[in-house]
């Protein structure tokens, strides 16, 4: 689908696009949410840390963990509620395209990838979605999604 026909598919459903406000801070919200979780559920292992070098060496050996914490996070909050926790807060939800319902597994799943690899890529993907008249970042490019007004 092309933006135009997009466009007038949301008109005809009376939807609105989230706003960057409201995806930037439902971004910071999740990031929170799992640090914490992250922090909390390593608290002995924090704990013991005596320096800053400590704390550096520390986070990267749960480096792959958090990167998995964060995509089964995102896969299964935008598979189960169409929204992570963030994204609830804020009020705003994911839909997939054309049919503007909740996102399959496979969309969830892909989104959530993509995500952490626009992440690694200095959040390109997510500088792309400022730019987008759409408002869509890599992820919702290659997983077909939108994200919208609850």
């Amino acid at each position: 689908m092309d933006a135009q026909e997009i466009e007038r598919l949301l008109h005809r459903e009376e939807l609105r696009l989230a706003s960057i406000p409201k995806r930037v801070s439902a971004f910071f919200l999740d990031e929170f949410l799992l640090s914490l979780l992250l922090v909390v559920s390593l608290w002995d292992a924090f704990a013991s840390v005596e320096n800053s070098l400590e704390l550096v060496a520390l986070s990267q050996q749960f480096t792959l963990e958090y990167i998995l914490l964060k995509i089964v996070y995102q896969t299964f909050f935008v598979y189960m509620y169409s929204a992570t926790l963030g994204k609830m807060m804020m009020r705003i939800r994911i839909v997939e395209l054309p049919a503007l319902q909740k996102p399959s597994f496979a969309s969830s799943l892909n989104r959530a990838v993509i995500r952490i690899v626009s992440e690694m890529l200095f959040y390109l993907g997510f500088v792309w979605g400022i730019m987008d008249p759409l408002r869509r970042t890599w992820h919702d490019f290659t997983a077909k999604t939108l994200v919208i007004e609850s």
